[in-house]
């Protein structure tokens, strides 16, 4: 047990050391909600936040953990050479090593590691790599910003590795399946996601903002808590546009347990207005769009709808920013777990929403 400590410890050693000797400008390429920490280390925070880069050779092992006071396992995606290849579990405690298997002859190749779950599960450090790194080069693209709750995560939408009777909710997420990452690669632009189960703009899922953060409470902070310990948020992305879907849970009735009121159109709608304000001040040239939830049908899409138009005329005499639009996502029977979309509904609803983003990236 003792040499296998020892013989772990080198290992990690290794690779800290090869990571931080090759790491020169342009060396790696950090996305979405990350903290940069010293040592050229990253924590992957939010859904579908990752770090890429270019190596030469058949050699690559790279350093991840999964980090927490909670101290469980976490997910991350691998994208080798432009080809997705799964996913891989990192079980709590030290840091481990993952061999990447390179199959290739390629004299070049590429790695992205993508954060499957979301950043309530907790952050996964990668600590550094193993392979003869080469420079990588950020193209320059349009952005867009994806706002949300568990639809946006991708979560409970991927069973393909523990089915949804078995494991734990973030056992199922695939934020990289997501719609909003989805669509982003097929319309070739750059995104952001700033997602959280549960959540809403004036209350959440089970708690009548309460006990939890409600999103305008917990996007200021880089890891979408309340917890003032953490960074805050830099706003440094600067998207193109801003796509907001929250509603699903603040139209909910919880868990039929907890105390639940009845929905409060008010409510809804004054938080949603003075979350767009926030986001202006940091983001003024930002086109929002606001969006309907899939999940959401009868009566309640008919006072949905009618929030998001008051949500919208509110800044009808705004002659300042571009002005709010919405954007109606198609019904939807979800095929995931406990009842969320699965990878192939995010295809669909990724279809559904491309053509009208990309038109507005296309506008001068």
């Amino acid at each position: 047990m003792f040499l296998k400590k020892i013989s772990f410890l080198i290992s990690f050693l290794l690779i800290s050391i090869v990571s931080s000797s090759q790491n020169k400008t342009n060396t790696f390429l950090y996305q979405g909600r990350v903290e940069k920490l010293p040592d050229n280390n990253v924590v992957l925070i939010g859904t579908a936040s990752s770090v890429s880069f270019n190596f030469t050779g058949n050699e690559c092992s790279i350093a991840l953990q999964s980090i927490d006071s909670w101290e469980h396992h976490n997910y991350v995606s691998l994208v080798l050479d432009g080809k997705y290849i799964g996913k891989l579990r990192i079980e709590k405690g030290a840091t481990q090593s993952f061999p990447v298997k390179i199959t290739s002859n390629k004299k070049e190749h590429s790695l992205e590691i993508y954060k499957t779950t979301e950043a309530h599960s907790g952050g996964i450090l990668f600590a550094g790599t193993t392979a003869k790194l080469t420079f990588i080069t950020a193209k320059k693209k349009k952005k867009i910003e994806f706002i949300g709750d568990s639809i946006t995560c991708g979560a409970a939408s991927d069973p393909s590795d523990i089915p949804c009777d078995k494991g734990e909710y973030f056992d199922h997420h695939n934020g990289y399946y997501a719609y909003g990452p989805v669509l982003s690669r097929e319309i070739g632009v750059d995104y952001l996601m700033s997602s959280v189960s549960g959540i809403g703009m004036y209350r959440n899922w089970n708690d009548e903002n309460k006990e939890e953060g409600i999103m305008p409470d917990v996007y200021p902070n880089l890891y979408l808590t309340k917890d003032n310990s953490k960074p805050k948020y830099d706003f440094a992305f600067q998207p193109d546009i801003i796509s907001i879907a929250l509603g699903t849970n603040d139209f909910s009735g919880g868990d039929g347990k907890k105390e639940r009121l009845p929905f409060n159109p008010e409510k809804y709608v004054s938080n949603y207005i003075n979350f767009i304000k926030m986001l202006y001040q940091h983001n003024p040239k930002a086109q929002i769009v606001i969006t309907n939830s899939p999940m959401i049908n009868g009566e309640r899409a008919i006072v949905f709808e009618d929030c998001l138009n008051k949500v919208k005329n509110a800044f009808a005499e705004d002659k300042i920013h571009k002005p709010i639009l919405i954007f109606k996502f198609k019904p939807m029977t979800p095929k995931g777990c406990s009842g969320h979309p699965d990878v192939a509904d995010h295809k669909v609803l990724a279809d559904e929403y491309a053509p009208f983003l990309k038109k507005l990236l296309n506008e001068k």
